[in-house]
């Protein structure tokens, strides 16, 4: 049985999808497409527990790494690009072809962007923590804004947004009371 859980965060809507094993995907619903629950996918967020607590801790700043089950329909390659991405530390930032590089890829930035690109687990596995060799914020599915939320929450160093060539302003902190995970 697949199942299915909306969460608000700080950084909007999420959708949880999973079985009773292991967290398949989380998507931002706030952007262009949101993704809709498939017809025989069952609502319930009980085996989502683990997800949404440490979710909940992340987003307070209490936690820096998931341990939860996962389970990320991919190629090979793009299995080995996702977990790359969960080997950078929080709080830090990679380029496209630092990435490409750990993964013995020298050269292919861009087949490592398309990989990250395709990352079903974002947030849990930080795809977020992907920037330009420059410094700047490039493409992300939750947007742009949602990266920039996501790095101040962990304090990354400022990047330049690739868009408008300037540091990012601050994020006002989250509200734990009504901006925190249920």
């Amino acid at each position: 049985m697949i199942y299915w859980h909306e969460i608000r965060s700080p950084v909007g809507k999420l959708l949880l999808v999973g079985d009773a094993e292991a967290l398949t995907r989380v998507h931002f619903q706030a952007g262009p497409r949101p993704f809709l629950p498939r017809r025989g996918w069952e609502h319930d967020d009980a085996p989502f527990a683990p997800a949404l607590t440490q979710l909940r801790e992340y987003f307070c700043g209490t936690r820096r790494t998931f341990e939860l089950p996962l389970a990320p329909v991919g190629t090979p390659f793009q299995l080995a690009v996702w977990q790359a991405l969960r080997a950078i530390p929080y709080g830090e930032t990679v380029s496209y072809g630092e990435l490409a590089r750990r993964v013995g890829l020298a050269g292919g930035a861009r087949a490592v962007g398309v990989a990250n690109g395709a990352n079903p687990l974002p947030i849990i596995v930080p795809c977020h923590r992907v920037i330009g060799a420059d410094g700047s914020l490039t493409g992300f599915g939750g947007g742009l804004e949602t990266k920039r939320a996501l790095l101040s929450l962990e304090g990354a160093a400022c990047v330049v947004d690739l868009f408008s060539g300037q540091p990012p302003r601050p994020e006002p902190a989250a509200d734990t009371r009504t901006g925190s995970v249920r």
